[in-house]
Formats: structure tokens, sequence, C-alpha cells
């Protein structure tokens, strides 16, 4: 109020002294006189105050004419102007506009029409590092792989855009298979963001499929540091990569560098079966055969499985199967519930012709959790205990027709392998492979059960042969006993041993 007030009375008060001015100026004798072409023109002191204003406005109009005209050549000689600045914004109002409205395509998965407005924001802004890569994306989409390149290509030479570039032409090198030059890629995209989790996980799978161990151990370390990987994760991956460069231990010219790799690995994860498998042999050749029990029975502990069983079997190769059954003891008490030492433990007492204890030790296996390992050792039982021969050829029958147990299978595609490996042989994944039951099982055809006379002959001489088969795989499979002169089979027939590859 008082502020609007106080307005009102100054606007009266610069009228009022504007009207006393006039009216002096007006009463004030004398004035100017201006000759222009031999004609005088006298003005007064209120018109000579006019005319200086008028020619204060012209002047100014004048500059301002002057300015424009400047502004305009300088624009036509393409320097940058107020005129050359507004057409400039309105070109990157344009283009701003293009890039947001390929960005939305592109999310909404319209590759040509984000491609369009790329090429049209390209034009406009004229700033290959916004454009370039929505524009190597939106050729990807819409399936234009070489000017996608082209454009990863112009990235690499800006050093703020140089890994996305390289990121993504080794993306473009794996979709295209050219697993070689996406290794390569990769380490170079690592050394530029060795933070990126991406990247690492790339690099680490690419260099565990080229068997590069070392190197991969290198990018595992990596992870470690950046924070990208737990450190439980980290013991257990660098186990593998361990175990993996220490693989040819199998092999009879096996350095002693392999040998304590194999150890190193079992010491960074002493869950790892394979790693537990190939130490114990490490020590097996080194003779320490104290050393090897230890590593299996702490492996034994948390996963048992039939490997750790052989290898167990191979620190005293030639004992008898009395022998052998009570070494077994140490081991089996140590995980007594699990249904793998159920299936060890009746595997043994069928080698040792204990066929009423393996009953025991099978316990309701058969019934609670069947499968092929355990229907056969029933069928081996009943033979052992003299049943019939309907009997023995009635659980290889549902042995044949049943799911073959826990295998390696990998968690990510589910696709089931013979051997344990660090690769995935259909999905490549790395450090997928665990010991279970697939969730798919594999189911031997039923018209194999009906195929056993055909391959022996008759269906007595089926149910004979297969009884026989039982033992002598379940012997071999358990302990690989090395049988002596008193305990030689009898040499099999032909049609016998093709029986035993058909199961």
């Amino acid at each position: 109020m008082l502020w609007s007030l106080f307005k009102i009375l100054a606007f009266f008060a610069i009228i009022g002294l504007m009207t006393i001015g006039s009216v002096m100026l007006l009463d004030m004798a004398g004035g100017v006189q201006i000759t222009v072409a031999g004609t005088e023109y006298t003005l007064g002191a209120f018109q000579s105050v006019i005319a200086l204003l008028v020619l204060m406005a012209l002047s100014w109009v004048f500059f301002k004419l002057v300015t424009l005209l400047l502004a305009s050549l300088k624009f036509l000689n393409g320097d940058e102007t107020a005129l050359s600045r507004y057409f400039d914004k309105g070109r990157e109002r344009r283009g701003y506009r293009a890039l947001s409205e390929g960005l939305m395509a592109l999310a909404s998965g319209e590759g040509r029409l984000a491609l369009s407005k790329a090429t049209r924001a390209e034009k406009y802004l004229q700033n290959p590092e916004l454009t370039d890569l929505l524009i190597a994306q939106a050729a990807e989409m819409s399936g234009d792989t070489k000017r996608a390149e082209v454009a990863y290509k112009r990235l690499l030479s800006n050093q703020k855009t140089r890994f996305v570039g390289v990121r993504g032409i080794m993306k473009q090198r794996l979709s295209d298979g050219d697993t070689e030059t996406a290794l390569q890629l990769a380490q170079k995209a690592l050394t530029l963001r060795p933070k990126h989790e991406e990247v690492q996980d790339t690099l680490l799978r690419l260099q565990a499929q080229s068997s590069d161990w070392e190197g991969a151990r290198k990018t595992l370390s990596t992870k470690l540091k950046t924070g990208t990987m737990p450190r439980d994760v980290f013991k257990r991956r660098d186990a593998v990569l361990a175990l993996s460069a220490s693989k040819s231990l199998l092999d009879e010219t096996a350095s002693i560098e392999q040998q304590e790799q194999a150890i190193e690995a079992n010491r960074l994860s002493p869950d790892l079966v394979p790693a537990a498998v190939l130490a114990a042999r490490a020590y097996i050749a080194k003779g320490k055969p104290r050393y090897a029990a230890r590593v299996l029975k702490k492996t034994w502990e948390t996963q048992p499985h039939p490997d750790l069983a052989h290898a167990f079997a191979e620190i005293q190769p030639d004992e008898t199967p009395a022998a052998r059954l009570k070494r077994f003891d140490a081991l089996l008490r140590i995980n007594a519930t699990h249904d793998e030492t159920h299936l060890i433990k009746a595997e043994l007492l069928i080698v040792a012709e204990d066929f009423p204890a393996a009953r025991r030790a099978l316990g309701d296996l058969v019934e609670r959790a069947p499968d092929a390992r355990a229907l056969t050792l029933m069928a081996a039982i009943e033979k052992g205990e003299g049943s019939s021969n309907a009997v023995v050829q009635g659980w290889l029958t549902r042995a044949l027709v049943t799911p073959r147990g826990p295998q390696w299978v990998c968690d990510n595609c589910n696709h089931i392998h013979v051997e344990w490996a660090p690769v995935c042989e259909n999905c490549t994944s790395f450090d997928t492979l665990s010991w279970k039951r697939p969730e798919t099982p594999e189911i031997a055809s039923a018209m194999a059960t009906q195929m056993l006379p055909l391959i022996i002959g008759s269906e007595e001489e089926a149910t004979q042969e297969n009884a026989a088969l039982v033992v002598s795989e379940t012997s071999e499979a358990v302990i690989n006993t090395e049988p002596t002169e008193a305990e030689t089979p009898p040499e099999e027939e032909p049609e016998v041993q093709d029986l035993k590859k058909s199961v």
C-alpha cells in the first residue's frame, strides 16, 4: 500500500517538474539559430530541447542500422553473429528433438525409426559424441551391422568415447563368433575401464573358453580388487581355474608344478569335488596317502561323490574286498545318512559277497529315491541271494527305464555333462556345473527292455547275463579293484560286452 502510494506521488512529482520546466522554457528569451543552404532557422528554447531529443533518437536508430548491416555482412561471410546464433539455436532445438525421439524409438524397439531420427539428429547437431552411439545401436537393432560398425569405429577416435566403441565392436565380434578378436577387444576394454563388470565377465568367460587359465586368474583378481565379486565366490572360482590348469595331472607325465596346482585348488575350495580328487592323486603320486585320505574325507563331509570313493580306493589299489570295506568305514561314517554313502557301502558289501548286509545298507533308497544305480544294485543283491530270474529281471527292467540319478548339470542351461568341466559345453558359461539330479532326467527307452532277448538270445539268458553284468560293473565302478589270480572272472562273450555298452 505504501509502495503504491509512493509510486503515484513520484509520478505526479515528475509530471509537475516537467510542466514547470516547459513553462520556464516557454518564458525564456533567446534561442538557437541554424543556417542551412542560405536559409536561417531560429528555434526557441523549448523548440531547441525538442530538436535535441529528436536528433538523439535519429542517431540511435542510425547506429543500430549500421550495426545490423555489419552483422549481415559477417553472417554472409560465415562469422558467428547474433543472427547466426539465432539460426543455430533453431537447429539445436530440432536436433535435440530428433535425438530424444530416436532414444524413445530405440527403447520401444523401433530400430528403423530410431535410425532415421538418429540420422536427422546427426545432421542438425553435428556432435558425434551424442549421435554416433544412437546410430550404432539403432543400426544394430534394424540389422544394419556395417553401419553400426562404422559408427563404433568413429567413436574410437575420441578419448571420451573410445571405451564405448571398443565394447560395441567386441559385442559384434561375439555375435559373429569371432572369439579370438573379441578376446583381444575385451582385454583392451578392460584396460580402459578396469571396473566395468560386464567387460570383466566377458573377458573371464573368453579366457576360460580358450584355456588361458593364468589370464583368467588375473581377471578374477581384478574383479576382487574392484569389488565386483565377493571373496567367497572369488575363492571358489580361483580354485576352479587352478584345477583347470592342473587337469593334465590325469596323465602320467604330470609335472610337479601341475600337482602343486591341484593341491592349491583343493586348498582354495575344499568342497570342490574334482579339485579334491586331483589333489588326492597328487598326494598319492608323492607317496603321501595320509594327506590324500584327509583331503577326500574333508570333501566327503560336504559333498559325497562317487569320484571321491574312487580316489579313496586308489590309495590302496591291491587290497582285498574285506580290507577295503574296513578301510572305507572311516570315510562312510563321516556322512552316514547321505544317499551316496548308502550306495557306496552297498557296492562294497556286494563285492565282499555280503548280500544281506548290502540290502540293509540300501535301506528304503530304492523306494524313496530310486535311480538306475540303486535298482541295479538291488538286482545284484537279489541275484547274490539266489532269487529267481524273474525277480532279477524285474529290477533290471526298472533300472532301464529309471533316471540315472545325480549328474554334472549346468545351472544356467540344464545341460548334462559326462564329467566335470570349468566351462559348459552347451552355453559356454563359466563355473556353472553342479552335481545334482537333472530337472529333465535322462531316462532309457522302454524299448531297451524288449531288446534284451534279441541282444542275448532267450529271455532266461538275458536275465542271467544281466545279473552277471550288474555284479561285474558294480565291482569295477566302486573300487577299481585289481582282481587276484584266484578271483579273475572267466572271459566274457562278445554279446555280453555289447550288452554292457548298451546298458
